[in-house]
């Protein structure tokens, strides 16, 4: 536990295969070191028929990056009974946003008639990109934020898409666990590469 969040400590946390969590009744946060890694190979990204049909009927519009913050305020409201049990504090909202200003954390937004509908967020460093959380507001459009983003990495040869953890939620799209010491590997691999988002 720590009482201090500084963007550069959190891509240092990054390089090293952390992550940090907030919590709303108390100003502190926690450093996150899975024993089994939620990863999505991007070669191996399922589309079920349902989400496939979506795509294809592409009634939603697809940005990066024009609404980061609103994408990291919603995520932490998506779907709570409580708000105030997030982990997505102001002070991790602040910080995500430095970090995007400086270029390393980025935001996926889908809109539905000019209003915001889906999205996901995270951070890029090398060929590596670590996604954080996702919502929606319409049906299905967190799944159109997620294809969209595995469309963009792949574009763009990225190695790595870090999940942090799998879920049965998350299994449906190909998402697999590996152990601490293949996801450092295959982490160290993808930092060693330039790639631009």
């Amino acid at each position: 536990m720590t009482d201090h969040l500084d963007p550069y400590e959190v891509l240092e946390g990054y390089r090293k295969g952390i992550f940090p969590m907030g919590y709303m009744d108390a100003p502190v946060f926690s450093w996150h070191l899975p024993e089994q890694r939620g990863v999505l190979p991007l070669d191996q990204f399922h589309v079920s028929r349902s989400l496939a049909l979506t795509l294809k009927q592409r009634r939603f519009t697809v940005t990066f990056d024009t609404a980061f913050e609103q994408v990291m305020r919603a995520c932490a409201s998506r779907g709570a009974e409580d708000p105030e049990e997030t982990w997505i504090t102001e002070r991790i909202v602040a910080v995500y946003s430095e970090l995007q200003k400086e270029g390393y954390a980025h935001s996926v937004e889908v809109w539905v008639d000019d209003e915001l509908a889906g999205g996901t967020y995270g951070i890029h460093l090398g060929g590596a990109f670590f996604a954080e959380s996702k919502f929606h507001k319409v049906r299905d459009m967190s799944k159109v934020a997620l294809a969209s983003l595995v469309e963009h990495l792949k574009v763009r040869n990225f190695a790595l898409l870090d999940v942090q953890y799998w879920t049965p939620h998350l299994d449906q799209f190909g998402v697999t666990e590996i152990d601490r010491n293949t996801y450092y590997w295959q982490l160290r691999e993808a930092l060693k590469l330039e790639r631009s988002f």
